[in-house]
């Protein structure tokens, strides 16, 4: 009976290792952040948001592809072949901002971790945001007691995800429902939400790191092809769209229709009302913590890693100058969570919106890398890859614009 099994675990582990970097890009993008966006998307307009979803998906999975790629063709990090290629200032420029667009999304984190519990417990917000920050900076020097409670986190992530598809499963929309939400539209006051999702779930920081998780599976084990490997990469970003859409689906059935504005953790639970009743608000505060709390250590991981790499630091975890930028994406996410943790909603959406501005820079720098032939060899981008990936700069170029202009008025 133990000779039969062990193909069968054989197997899964292989699946598992060949699917890890996309689903840590997934994991680290599917935030408290998200869960905020996508509900109010639902709650306010319904399924006409839907479309958004399937274009940042798109977009993302293109960006993702190159990073997957570029990490397979070199040995050297991607901000080294920059720096190398295009000069130290770049590499800095490109470096410092992922670290700060990092920060950025690291405010939201900690929100969403005070929110979780805050609300559940009728506690102040900021006192959790502190200790939640502290509990994360010491993990860092307690690694193997991190890698169980990660495990936990994600468990309870995956439960709340399991609950929200269930609830679409039992209270499908309507196909015509669905059709509307795919044509694109602009309702009247949506261009901030628009705005803040395309930013949050088109990651071009998540797809950056993506080649780093390349090369680090690639250092562990050498038995994966590149096309297993970019099948990896293209589930986990697939497993990121069905997770908004869910949430997006459940809260337009269930939010929209009683013109329930998401202003709490608690509304954004009554999406789940239609699967468990009374018992939705506490499912939704578990995962939400889950989610919190997972993408504060590894938006933190990324964040100061690539910091580290940027100072030619390396991006070894064990390496003190990288745990000290670890730190500090958490010290300074938790300090702007603090200040404005009023708002903490609305600090949500707003972050993720302003981090539109960086976000071009680090797309032309992943485009320009994968479309040298020199660095990439047989990897290089094709000819509908580069049309893809200019599309979708001038994507996020336009967005950001737009965003400009709302902030100034």
């Amino acid at each position: 009976m133990e000779a039969s099994n062990k193909p069968t675990r054989d197997t899964l582990r292989n699946i598992l290792s060949i699917l890890g970097p996309g689903i840590i890009t997934a994991a680290l993008i599917f935030g408290p952040s998200k869960m905020t966006i996508t509900s109010k998307m639902g709650a306010d307009y319904g399924f006409s948001l839907l479309w958004i979803i399937v274009v940042a998906i798109f977009f993302m999975s293109i960006y993702a592809n190159m990073s997957s790629r570029i990490g397979m063709a070199a040995d050297e990090t991607l901000l080294t072949l920059i720096r190398k290629k295009y000069g130290k200032a770049s590499s800095l420029f490109i470096g410092i901002g992922i670290f700060l667009v990092a920060t950025s999304f690291q405010a939201g984190n900690a929100t969403g971790v005070s929110l979780s519990i805050s609300e559940a417990t009728g506690t102040n917000p900021k006192i959790w945001i502190i200790i939640f920050n502290v509990l994360g900076i010491s993990l860092l020097f307690f690694r193997s007691f991190y890698l169980i409670f990660e495990k936990l986190m994600l468990a309870l992530i995956m439960i709340m995800l399991f609950a929200f598809l269930t609830t679409v499963i039992i209270s499908p929309p309507s196909p015509s429902d669905l059709g509307k939400g795919i044509m694109p539209s602009f309702p009247d006051g949506s261009l901030g939400l628009i705005i803040a999702f395309t930013a949050s779930c088109f990651s071009i920081v998540g797809a950056f790191y993506q080649s780093y998780l390349v090369q680090t599976r690639k250092k562990l084990s050498t038995k994966h092809s590149s096309k297993e490997t970019l099948m990896g990469s293209q589930v986990g970003i697939i497993i990121l769209g069905i997770m908004s859409a869910a949430v997006l689906i459940c809260a337009a059935k269930a939010l929209y229709p009683q013109n329930i504005k998401v202003n709490s953790a608690a509304e954004m639970g009554k999406a789940l009302e239609p699967l468990l009743g009374s018992g939705a608000k506490v499912l939704f505060f578990i995962g939400l913590f889950g989610a919190s709390f997972s993408s504060l250590i590894g938006n933190a991981v990324l964040g100061g890693s690539l910091l580290g790499d940027t100072f030619q630091y390396g991006n070894n975890l064990n390496h003190k100058m990288v745990k000290l930028f670890i730190s500090l994406v958490m010290i300074f996410g938790g300090l702007i969570a603090l200040i404005f943790g009023k708002l903490p909603l609305e600090l949500i959406v707003f972050a993720q919106s302003i981090t539109i501005f960086l976000v071009p820079f680090i797309g032309i720098a992943i485009l320009m890398v994968a479309n040298d032939r020199e660095i990439m060899g047989e990897h290089v981008n094709n000819s509908t890859t580069k049309f893809c990936g200019f599309l979708g700069l001038l994507l996020l170029i336009g967005l950001a614009i737009s965003n400009l202009i709302t902030l100034i008025k």
